[in-house]
């Protein structure tokens, strides 16, 4: 059997492989593992933005509930591990060691991708420890994407924006259709895309697949509280109130997750299959970065002096970040910021560059990373002071 440290050695190299679209691939490598994604129930999610949050809102109710769940979830952060865990903990180390063994046949034989093998892996471990539900994150769009070989209870599609523009196509419309591609038949989907021309792909999709489609985006919240710590709120959607509900991820823009997880789980209740109590969903809700490991949403890793992690990636996501940081008022900050080269950068420097007292250009440690200086000079040209570093690490040190 391998070790642990060959098992990530020789599936970190299959990222030369770069990103491969269709399920051809994915099914022969699960079938090698007897199609362990055929032995648990599964919610999919898909969208541009916001899917961790919501993956993990919902997977936090159902630990809460005491369902045995699966969380898959795309990139990790700091370690492999973090991908794949439930009930918030990682897979463990030999586990990765024996079901990569599995596939060593496979993966030098029909040189999968980095995803394909991840997902696989994924399921089989599901399987093995026998979840009661897994939610389960695309990586990539939708349709073609690995994880698509699910039948899930419900698929998710939290909002369509321009994002991998050249793999998915250059419209709003053309990336909702990459992203329907999730919604299966007879199932339902729930979705809080307010793009008019993506909900229409979406609807359309779901007329041709006989699947409901729920809107989550109707619903009002009266805040009480908000700041970095998350926020307290009242909520009222379609059949679900809640009156001072804790919600521990921060920022108003979480609330249409919040939405799309309620949503998601008022459907499953309905069905009669899990039974999930209110108890549980404030539980879940005001615990969720603790029953999930979910981090880098506005997190606070350090106090003295007090550094906040995001892992906004593209212009939306920033933009809402930069209104997120603002509404809680802590003033001129120092931003570390790197990204990489298929991102649509230039928007994300300026949105930054606006609240940024000063700016720590870096480059991720990827293969794909835009070098510190294109990030410096970017910034530079939007008026803010800067300096580079080789690395993360140094880049917060420099900060």
């Amino acid at each position: 059997m391998l070790t642990y440290t060959e098992s990530l050695r020789l599936l970190l190299q299959l990222e030369r492989l770069g990103m491969k679209f269709g399920l051809q691939g994915i099914y022969r490598l699960l079938k090698e593992l007897s199609n362990p994604h055929k032995k648990f129930k599964a919610l999919h999610i898909a969208g541009t933005n916001g899917k961790g949050s919501t993956a993990s809102m919902i997977a936090a109710i159902l630990t809460s509930a005491g369902y045995r769940t699966g969380l898959y979830t795309s990139p990790h952060l700091v370690r492999f591990e973090e991908r794949i865990r439930i009930d918030g903990k990682p897979i463990a180390k030999v586990a990765v060691a024996r079901l990569t063994s599995k596939l060593k046949k496979s993966i030098l034989t029909q040189h999968p991708t980095f995803f394909e093998a991840t997902t696989a892996l994924a399921f089989a471990h599901f399987a093995a420890e026998e979840v009661d539900i897994a939610v389960v994150e695309a990586g990539l769009g939708g349709r073609l994407d690995s994880t698509n070989v699910i039948r899930p209870l419900v698929s998710i599609i939290t909002n369509v924006g321009l994002d991998h523009t050249e793999i998915l196509g250059g419209t709003v419309g053309k990336i909702a259709f990459e992203k329907a591609g999730i919604i299966k038949r007879g199932r339902p989907c729930v979705t809080a895309t307010e793009d008019r021309a993506a909900l229409s792909v979406i609807r359309r999709v779901g007329r041709r697949q006989n699947s409901q489609i729920f809107i989550a985006t109707d619903y009002s919240v009266k805040v009480h509280s908000s700041g970095l710590e998350g926020s307290t709120l009242d909520f009222t959607g379609k059949g679900v109130s809640f009156k001072n509900l804790k919600l521990s991820l921060p920022g108003r823009h979480q609330f249409n997750n919040l939405a799309l997880a309620l949503t998601t789980l008022e459907i499953l209740r309905a069905s009669g299959e899990f039974d999930l109590s209110e108890e549980s969903e404030r539980e879940g809700l005001s615990n969720v970065q603790e029953l999930t490991g979910l981090t880098g949403r506005l997190s606070v890793i350090r106090e003295q002096p007090r550094i906040v992690a995001d892992v906004a990636h593209n212009p939306d996501a920033v933009k809402v970040l930069v209104e997120a940081l603002r509404a809680f008022k802590l003033g001129r900050l120092v931003t570390v910021f790197g990204v990489l080269k298929d991102k649509e950068y230039l928007p994300m420097v300026l949105d930054l560059a606006s609240l940024s007292e000063d700016v720590v250009a870096v480059a991720p440690r990827s293969a794909r990373a835009r070098s510190a200086s294109d990030v410096a000079a970017a910034f530079q040209r939007a008026g803010s002071r800067v300096r580079a570093a080789l690395s993360v690490e140094a880049g917060i040190a420099l900060a």
